[in-house]
């Protein structure tokens, strides 16, 4: 991968029109791709908006599918129509916008065949499975001219954009590093043997650009995550939030260095990715050199500043400023602890939903509406993509912070893509 294939071009993207709809006034028609635990959670937030129409629900899962079908159809009184392969459910031109719940390693392709059949898209964390996922999704966003939405919630929620303007207006002095906190209390998923694909799972739509491989339970439903094959471990699943959170409240892009460590404890599972990690960037923003420190546990942990309690989970975000400190507990709060004395500051708790902002920015046809552009997306899932990486490798990585290639390593840039099954692979030329 050379230097042409930059990382998400920031050159303008043609403008829309005056509204991404027919009519701004009309139905949004919705199609939910995957729809089981965070589907579920996109089904329920469309089902609660007006003028919004769920018209379709797409799954490889014929008992999820039938669930989340009466679910709705009791709720609205319309049964959307029902679909196993995304493909068939793209021809419907009367669908203005489909909402991927997937498995990660079905993101960038899904968005990119939604925004080829003239959808606009609200794409989960990570938007891609690796780096050159990255690129192409945002490469087709911009040539599609489309509006495609990242799941990175906080950037809607009240308090945490009120948050990051304090930052960005130096309530805290100079900021100089931030912390990201995953630590959730995460039993083993012990070992799962080789059997048949359950009945009305079509496994092959599933496996998408993922290598072939026998069905078990714990490369299935949720534990996906912890399989290389699928996911990117706790920080593709949870850890995007708060380095999503962290790379904005210090204004970063790219980094310079990155570093990873970890490894797998306690347990003789099936699980392949870490359960503890600790991971260390250096930026330049600006002229000025920032850190930010993102880390996984698992197990018996502490807590941290005003984040969770050891009975519980510790997730949120630490900014560290010549005036002080911020503490960010989940996504819709934050509170801020004044010089040595630790005087408290500023807080607010208060959400958002970055569906609905979605929603807006389609009937105002304007990208900057969007609180969760995909450009910022693909800069954070850079990020924890970069860091796995170097945990796998072992080493520490140069990164060029224009390009985001890695300087003088081939084997870490053979590592930003992935060998794609065919019928299933993300284009070079989208």
């Amino acid at each position: 991968m050379d230097r042409r294939h930059f990382l998400m071009s920031s050159a303008a993207a043609a403008p829309l029109a005056a509204s991404a709809l027919a009519s701004p006034n009309d139905t949004v028609r919705v199609a939910v791709i995957g729809c089981r635990g965070q589907g579920n959670s996109h089904i329920r937030q469309y089902l609660g908006m007006k003028n919004v129409e769920i018209a379709a629900l797409c799954d490889v899962d014929d008992s999820i599918l039938n669930q989340r079908l009466a679910f709705i159809e009791k709720e609205s009184g319309k049964k959307p129509a029902a679909f196993k392969d995304l493909r068939l459910l793209l021809e419907d031109k009367s669908i203005d916008a489909i909402s991927i719940a997937t498995p990660n390693h079905q993101h960038t392709l899904q968005t990119i065949w939604g925004l080829q059949a003239g959808k606009h898209v609200y794409c989960e964390k990570p938007c891609s499975h690796n780096i050159f996922e990255s690129r192409q999704i945002v490469a087709a966003t911009r040539k599609y001219n489309k509006l495609v939405q990242h799941g990175t919630n906080s950037r809607s929620t009240v308090a945490l954009k009120e948050a990051m303007q304090k930052l960005a207006d130096g309530y805290l002095g100079e900021v100089y590093m931030a912390r990201g906190l995953c630590f959730k209390w995460r039993d083993t998923i012990g070992r799962t043997p080789v059997e048949a694909v359950p009945a009305g799972v079509d496994y092959d739509l599933w496996l998408g650009p993922a290598p072939k491989r026998e069905y078990t339970k714990n490369r299935f439903h949720y534990n996906w995550h912890w399989f290389w094959d699928y996911g990117n471990g706790d920080f593709g699943n949870q850890g995007i939030h708060e380095v999503d959170i962290a790379r904005w409240g210090l204004g970063a892009t790219l980094p310079t260095k990155v570093s990873a460590m970890g490894g797998h404890f306690m347990f003789d599972d099936d699980q392949e990715t870490p359960n503890v990690l600790t991971c260390t960037y250096e930026f330049n923003v600006n002229g000025k050199k920032k850190f930010m420190v993102f880390d996984v546990r698992h197990w018996i942990t502490n807590n941290e500043a005003t984040i969770g309690s050891p009975q519980t989970n510790t997730v949120g975000n630490i900014f560290y400023g010549s005036k002080g400190v911020m503490s960010i507990d989940g996504y819709a709060q934050y509170e801020t602890f004044l010089s040595r004395k630790f005087t408290p500051g500023d807080k607010r708790k208060e959400g958002g939903s970055n569906w609905q902002n979605f929603i807006d920015a389609l009937r105002s046809g304007k990208r900057e509406d969007l609180n969760a552009e995909i450009q910022e997306g693909a800069y954070s899932s850079t990020l924890m993509h970069l860091a796995n990486i170097s945990y796998r490798l072992g080493r520490t990585l140069d990164v060029d912070p224009v390009t985001g290639d890695v300087k003088n390593d081939k084997e870490a840039m053979k590592m930003f893509t992935r060998n794609y099954r065919k019928g299933f692979e993300v284009p070079l030329k989208v």
